[in-house]
């Protein structure tokens, strides 16, 4: 028998591989650079993959094809999907790479241990503001016992994970690959790649040691379960169409209109695993424990990147393999949207901790997109895209300015208790102002791209007759402005307490990057057409 070699058309992967090549490019600077060049090599290396990568992107704009024997799929979704995930990826490397010693602003910032030297005309309650020494987001040496002396010792030394650098590229590259496979086991493979950085990245976190560990082992052993679940359900459609190609899957489904009952069995547990990755009810539970515990420039990262990817894993699948099997699969849809768009928001209702009440959010979110995916039309998917994109920028932005509320005596640990946040925005009214419109955007309100986003899906959900679900969203959205507006009203028309948090304030890039999430909240919300129309050209899967 003849082999024939596999036709492998690398023009259409470059994007992916850039971006492994860079990880693979990062794990050899861990192994062989000296120590004191590896931040910097390593933070070059990330910010170049990236930017090329989104050119790569830029550069196949229009295509539509298959590659890797029709394994993975070039078109209008995964193209625009690729793209956002990037451009999320390239705003979250400065919160990655925020090593500086920070300043403290606000209100009595007196912090022991730190070297006060105030700069000149700043100083506020008769005492300076400061240097605030170790505030970086990663622990020092992961391998250690939380408190341990080891562990003390790493922290007084300085030393930094830098090889945080090359695990984001890896998770970055396989949510790049996860909505572009056409094949089950192509996206199984994605699905681990994106998945395993992260359950390292997530026990990461330099204060709460033991939360952090704990948020790392929760995440790899429910994620474990479900892949095992995504596994499963591969065999089963396998055993139904003798395939794992998506299209070859739609195919035996139209061949065979009786005796399905082993596809619709291997869809819905499918579906479980690719639920796990989008937190929706009842596989969402992992959610605020993990956002909480992970060090928050991770959880930035994941809350927005991991979304999108998944998201668009999930349509791929809908959309392209079960298609025909839209009755049986329908109603467990409605079933998981409501529900999670009732459990997002009321659990965000009672949550105390600011990472915990944008987790929960994150939750219901996921409901609110849920809708335009049931719509199964060129309405439905433009307007999840639209959504994950607005959603992206925002939460990554949202999460981003909790890690910038310190403890004051211990300026490593960020304060995330919903009271402590009292006055917040009279210290920082820029934080507090950037806070506000993001929180305003979750919340629907006009003039942010929050309301465009849900307008867009609760009207793709309603063209497709899913009223009751148009009705549980506008609900949801009402009782979900209560919690956001009590935020708002808690950092501004509160007087700061004297011995309340301080508010760090980090490197340029940083600050750029919050700045421009809030204003891409803003510009979508004044002016969405042009990523409307962009989006509507680019919502057609390839079969």
């Amino acid at each position: 028998m003849r082999t024939v070699a596999p036709s492998i058309e690398y023009s259409l992967l470059v994007p992916m591989l850039v971006v492994f090549g860079v990880a693979v490019a990062g794990v050899l600077v861990e192994a062989f650079a000296p120590r004191r060049f590896r931040y910097g090599g390593q933070l070059v290396l990330t910010v170049g993959g990236l930017a090329g990568a989104f050119v790569a992107v830029a550069l196949l704009a229009g295509t539509r094809r298959m590659t890797v024997m029709g394994a993975v799929a070039v078109d209008g979704p995964t193209l625009t999907l690729q793209g956002v995930i990037v451009l999320v990826a390239l705003v979250a490397v400065p919160f990655l790479a925020e090593r500086q010693r920070l300043s403290a602003v606000g209100a009595g910032a007196s912090v022991a241990a730190a070297s006060v030297t105030a700069p000149a005309g700043v100083a506020t309650a008769g005492v300076p503001t400061g240097r605030l020494g170790g505030a970086d987001a990663f622990t020092g040496q992961a391998a250690a016992v939380p408190g341990s002396a080891a562990e003390r010792a790493a922290t007084e030394s300085g030393r930094m994970h830098t090889e945080v650098f090359p695990l984001t590229m890896f998770a970055v590259g396989g949510m790049m690959l996860f909505p572009a496979a056409s094949d089950l086991l192509t996206m199984f493979v994605a699905l681990e790649v994106l998945s395993l950085p992260l359950y390292l990245l997530c026990g990461l976190a330099r204060g709460r040691r033991l939360r952090s560990q704990e948020a790392a082992l929760k995440y790899f052993l429910l994620g474990a379960f479900s892949s095992a679940f995504f596994l499963y359900g591969v065999a089963l459609l396998y055993g139904f169409a003798g395939t794992v190609n998506l299209a070859g899957i739609a195919a035996a489904l139209e061949r065979q209109h009786d005796n399905r009952t082993l596809a619709i069995i291997g869809i819905a547990v499918l579906c479980v695993g690719l639920f796990f990755k989008i937190s929706a009810v009842p596989f969402h539970a992992w959610t605020p424990d993990v956002y909480q515990g992970a060090p928050t420039p991770i959880t930035a990262f994941m809350s927005a990147a991991t979304k999108i990817a998944a998201f668009g894993a999930l349509l791929r699948v809908l959309y392209v393999a079960v298609p025909s099997l839209a009755d049986d699969w329908r109603p467990m849809l409605w079933v998981v949207a409501i529900a999670t768009m009732v459990v997002g928001v009321v659990m965000a209702v009672t949550a105390t901790d600011v990472k915990r009440m944008l987790a929960y959010s994150s939750i219901s979110h996921t409901g609110f997109i849920l809708t335009a995916v049931i719509a199964l039309d060129r309405d439905g998917l433009s307007s999840s895209m639209f959504y994950l994109i607005a959603y992206g920028f925002s939460t990554l932005g949202a999460f981003a300015i909790t890690g910038m509320v310190r403890s004051r005596t211990d300026p490593a640990r960020e304060v995330t208790d919903l009271a402590a946040w009292t006055g917040v925005g009279r210290r920082s009214p820029a934080l507090g102002a950037c806070f506000s419109i993001l929180l305003l955007s979750f919340a629907g309100i006009p003039l942010t791209s929050g309301f465009v986003s849900k307008f867009a899906v609760f009207l793709a959900a309603l063209s497709a007759g899913g009223l009751a679900l148009v009705i549980v969203g506008v609900i949801c959205s009402a009782v979900a402005a209560y919690f956001y507006i009590r935020v708002i009203v808690l950092m501004f028309f509160a007087e700061p307490p004297e011995d309340g948090p301080v508010i760090v304030v980090p490197s340029v890039a940083t600050r750029a990057s919050i700045a421009l999430t809030a204003a891409v909240t803003v510009v979508l919300g004044i002016w969405p057409q042009p990523l409307l129309d962009l989006v509507n050209r680019a919502a057609e899967f390839l079969h």
